[in-house]
């Protein structure tokens, strides 16, 4: 599925409401564009009278950081007296906003990436996938999930041709993600003066009974298991999914935000931060994490300033796990039910997660009306490496076997190499199925340079049995950020740009830098 990714950051030599916006991944070359612009003060203004409306006690106290004399409201958006709040005004608001922050992210050649993006997916039958990385964080709060081009469209987070997500570019590399075929939840209740802990499980159980319930037994549905922990201790908690194999780990009971990730309060006397959770879950596989808590989308504020990277969804994204659900704002119990019993009924037709929310998310407004908030309240963090799959189909699962040698092949099997041609250069022997190449140690060849990505590329083998002899034939393809792998061909080197291209024993590589080392590809006789 193609991949549209987009960052925003603010630009702190030049004022401080000026902002770049560009894009980070695009499926096509020259869709990489930038653009500087001004945070509009008229944005400032509608942004606090949304907060005035619809925030609840987890409002985040940041001191504006925005300059400049705010201009009055169109006339239409006089705000009216309070008995009034849930009528049309605030039906007006939620669609000036959305629409405001559309314009002020989608002008020019941003625009027009995104829609040469879109057309690119509908010519491959498929969605978008759109991810956003907000590295301000005075403006993660804001419900960017609400943005709409025109009065009449829906909302992109709703969009039936785009996948709406959230991300982080700063990230730990995936953990080996295991194929599920079933959806395996631990349900965790932490201490909280305000949950009746056995009643709340009773419930969540309930709702995730009758999200398998209305599935009845379909084979398109894949079975769900659930097992609870109420009020366990760190130890406990880490035991428990240590020692069994879960692919989601939901958690509901008291927090704080802070520096860290926050406090989950496990017990009275005894928690666990962001950083420390998310150590056990990259280490045990949960590929999904599901905090049904008013604080887990917010950044956490020392003297009425956003601390960055602070949210507990960003903590977890970045330390590598792949999928992160959490809410923007306090949200009811009743509106919490409804959209885990929606959103656990999509996981289990094998939907991606980001589509599985857009599903679940459709199911609030269906209930709770565009004007109210509820909506609105979900955010999703997913990996930047993350395909966004929970389970697959039987159809669709892979086989993993022990070797890949073919018996009774009588013929010898070529080595492959990759060798340094620098003095003393090293000579890295190649995968007989993926070579993983880039930055970081989880790679099969590392290169540590500046200019190469952390997942840059990977050779391919390929082999064919014709008339029992085993031929094999390796290919190079590009993963790299900004396309930065090389070969050389006889007219000079030329970029590989994302693609897929046959290696022939002799032929010299590069990999990020024009200048970088230069590499040889060799096949030789075993």
């Amino acid at each position: 599925m193609p991949s549209l990714n987009l960052a925003i950051a603010r630009l702190l030599n030049t004022g401080t409401d000026n902002f770049a916006i560009w894009v980070v991944k695009a499926p096509y070359p020259s869709g990489y564009v930038l653009r500087d612009c001004v945070w509009p003060v008229e944005l400032t203004q509608v942004w606090q009278e949304w907060q005035q409306m619809f925030a609840g006690h987890s409002r985040l106290d940041i001191s504006p950081s925005i300059s400049g004399r705010v201009n009055p409201f169109p006339i239409n958006l006089i705000s009216p007296p309070s008995s009034q709040a849930t009528g049309p005004y605030s039906s007006r608001l939620m669609q000036y906003l959305g629409i405001s922050l559309w314009r002020w992210v989608f002008d020019g050649s941003i625009l027009g990436s995104l829609e040469r993006s879109r057309g690119i997916a509908m010519g491959q039958h498929t969605q978008l996938r759109f991810r956003l990385e907000i590295r301000d964080p005075d403006l993660i709060a804001l419900p960017w999930e609400i943005m709409q081009r025109e009065p009449g469209q829906s909302a992109m987070s709703f969009s039936q041709d785009l996948l709406f997500s959230r991300t982080s570019s700063e990230v730990d590399p995936l953990p080996y993600l295991r194929t599920d075929q079933a959806l395996s939840i631990l349900l965790v209740l932490g201490h909280d003066d305000n949950l009746q802990l056995e009643q709340e499980a009773a419930i969540l159980q309930q709702t995730l009974a009758d999200a398998t319930t209305g599935a009845g037994n379909s084979q398109k549905y894949a079975p769900c298991i659930v097992n609870t922990l109420l009020q366990p201790t760190p130890q406990e908690l880490i035991q428990e999914l240590e020692t069994k194999a879960y692919n989601v780990f939901f958690y509901a009971g008291h927090g704080l935000p802070g520096p860290d990730g926050g406090l989950l309060f496990l017990r009275p006397e005894m928690t666990l931060n962001g950083i420390e959770l998310a150590q056990v879950l990259t280490r045990t596989g949960v590929k999904l994490a599901v905090f049904n808590a008013c604080w887990g989308a917010q950044p956490a504020a020392i003297n009425h300033q956003a601390v960055p990277a602070s949210s507990l969804a960003e903590v977890l994204i970045r330390h590598g796990v792949p999928a992160v659900l959490g809410m923007r704002d306090e949200i009811a119990d009743h509106e919490s039910h409804s959209f885990i019993q929606a959103f656990t009924e999509a996981l289990r037709s094998r939907k991606p997660i980001d589509e599985a929310v857009a599903q679940a998310r459709q199911e609030l407004l269906t209930l709770y009306k565009f004007n109210q908030p509820a909506w609105t309240l979900p955010v999703l963090y997913l990996h930047p490496d993350f395909d966004g799959e929970l389970i697959k189909s039987f159809d669709e699962g892979i086989t993993e076997l022990p070797d890949t040698a073919i018996p009774e092949i009588g013929s010898p099997v070529p080595i492959a190499s990759l060798r340094a041609l620098s003095p003393g250069g090293i000579t890295w022997s190649l995968r007989s199925g993926v070579t993983r190449i880039g930055r970081t140690r989880d790679n099969d060849i590392v290169i540590p340079e500046p200019s190469v990505s952390k997942r840059h590329a990977e050779i391919l083998c390929r082999n064919t049995l014709t008339d029992a002899t085993l031929v094999r034939t390796y290919y190079l393809q590009d993963l790299s950020t900004y396309g930065t792998t090389w070969f050389l061909a006889p007219n000079g080197w030329q970029q590989i740009l994302r693609e897929e291209v046959p290696l022939k024993s002799g032929m010299q590589l590069k990999f990020g830098s024009a200048r970088g080392e230069t590499w040889e590809f060799i096949i030789e006789d075993s």
